[in-house]
């Protein structure tokens, strides 16, 4: 089945998750993510997705560090912090575990599937190593429509600067495939690829609609662009 078929409304959503909080990674609708699981609560948290809706949510931590480690390291500037009191984001996407494989040395090689953003609204408390939130997808109901908004999207614009941006950094493409992608897809699957920090990744994934998260993507393109010069090999971080 695929995924729209089976999620065609938010009533087909369940409304408690486990979260999975990642500092500098988003997920968006339809986009894929793939993900190399090690940790004992996260491989806890995916076994118990698989053996039940396949539904996780990616959040990022907020910004401010609440603890910090024996090595001095701040939690809250963790890619994955320990604390379980770490603040996380208001916003998130659900995603569905649409491939996985067991590894011998206890890791899990996983990929999720978009399915819709969601706020986050309170945290359910358990016993689990892992945590788990009320979500609500009203807010987004719209992402559970494929393809929506297309026609807003400056495409041309938005392939054009891509173009430079990898010529810039002597990187290649795809092209072929890149012409084939849909328009949702390129966009969203550039905004979850993007090099860019946790703030920008954020305010990616919270644009109102697919024609603001294209034109927030070649924004931040040309200023990066504008920022090195157009040298090769500047980062963006």
């Amino acid at each position: 089945m695929k995924l729209h078929e089976r999620y065609k409304s938010i009533r087909d959503i369940p409304t408690t998750l486990p979260v999975f909080p990642l500092r500098g990674c988003i997920l968006l609708p339809r986009s894929g993510l793939p993900l190399n699981i090690f940790e004992p609560r996260y491989l806890t948290m995916f076994d118990a997705a698989l053996k039940g809706d396949r539904l996780i949510t990616i959040v990022q931590p907020q910004r401010v560090a609440m603890a910090a480690n024996d090595d001095g390291d701040e939690d809250g500037e963790r890619d994955s912090p320990q604390s379980s009191t770490v603040a996380l984001r208001n916003v998130g996407c659900i995603g569905r575990i649409s491939a996985f494989q067991e590894l011998d040395d206890g890791r899990l090689i996983t990929s999720l599937t978009g399915v819709a953003r969601c706020d986050l609204t309170e945290e359910i408390f358990s016993d689990t190593p892992f945590r788990t939130y009320r979500l609500s997808v009203e807010r987004f109901s719209g992402d559970l429509s494929p393809g929506s908004g297309e026609q807003q999207i400056p495409r041309e614009h938005l392939l054009e600067t891509l173009k430079r941006f990898l010529e810039a950094r002597q990187l290649k493409a795809d092209w072929a495939s890149i012409s084939r992608s849909g328009s949702e897809t390129l966009v969203n699957s550039l905004s979850v690829m993007s090099p860019y920090g946790p703030e920008e990744k954020q305010a990616l994934l919270e644009a109102a609609t697919l024609k603001a998260r294209a034109e927030m993507l070649i924004a931040l393109a040309e200023m990066e662009l504008a920022a090195s010069g157009g040298n090769p090999g500047s980062t963006l971080q």
